[in-house]
């Protein structure tokens, strides 16, 4: 009995530490990648100069509408998306989407989500002060919570994504009275623009110029670094 609680643990301890190691892999290639796209281009925002951004207040998930509301909500943002000719690029709706969409901005692929999120949850450790006001539960659990795969980000982690990654990030959303809102790093300028979609308080997406949309990008293999 002995030795299999020993090799359950020695299995548990390998397991975590080849986990640690794919993420600080992924972490090497996000470096790469951000050299080559950390630009203030500038293109999307230019489709909407008339739009006057709304003050983004930094919250948690309070009301999660059920998938029929989600798609009759959709529809408003699909219209705005046509008129100021922006494509949607779509990423997987696994509770990820918030720090897929945000990896397929900086790297070009969302592939990077789990080494975003890392960062994003690093920083709300590091600098409790500027958001646990935002936060109407322990801290500690809530910091917990969002370092775990296929949990929700909110509007706290967009604002703790702005200042880890030096980055104006701007949402069109599906809402009348909020269509647009803009995220900005507290204590530095902007290095680069990030767009995202958002629609019914329960998906994000990465939004580009029509005119410039991507062609999908294959993640980086490993080995491309050594």
């Amino acid at each position: 009995m002995r030795n299999g609680t020993r090799y359950e643990s020695e299995s548990s301890t390998s397991a975590s530490m080849s986990s640690e190691q794919g993420i600080e892999d992924d972490r090497m290639i996000a470096m790469v990648l951000a050299e080559e796209y950390a630009k203030l281009d500038g293109s999307v925002g230019r489709r909407l100069t008339n739009l006057a951004p709304i003050a983004h207040v930094p919250r948690i998930n309070s009301f999660i509408p059920n998938i029929n509301d989600a798609s009759l909500d959709h529809l408003p943002l699909l219209q705005r998306l046509n008129i100021y000719g922006l494509y949607e690029v779509k990423v997987s709706g696994d509770g990820n989407c918030q720090f897929r969409a945000l990896s397929d901005q900086i790297y070009r692929s969302a592939e990077y989500h789990k080494y975003v999120r890392k960062e994003i949850v690093r920083q709300l450790k590091d600098y409790r002060a500027q958001y646990e006001g935002y936060v109407p539960m322990k801290y500690k659990r809530y910091c917990k919570k969002m370092a775990k795969s296929g949990e929700w980000g909110d509007h706290v982690t967009l604002q703790a994504a702005a200042d880890k990654f030096a980055a104006k990030i701007c949402l069109l959303t599906s809402f009348r009275d909020t269509s647009f809102i803009v995220i900005t790093p507290q204590s530095q300028a902007p290095q680069r623009e990030l767009w995202l979609s958002f629609w019914s308080e329960v998906h994000y997406n990465s939004l580009y110029d029509i005119q410039d949309t991507p062609q999908p990008v294959a993640p980086k293999k490993k080995h491309w670094l050594l």
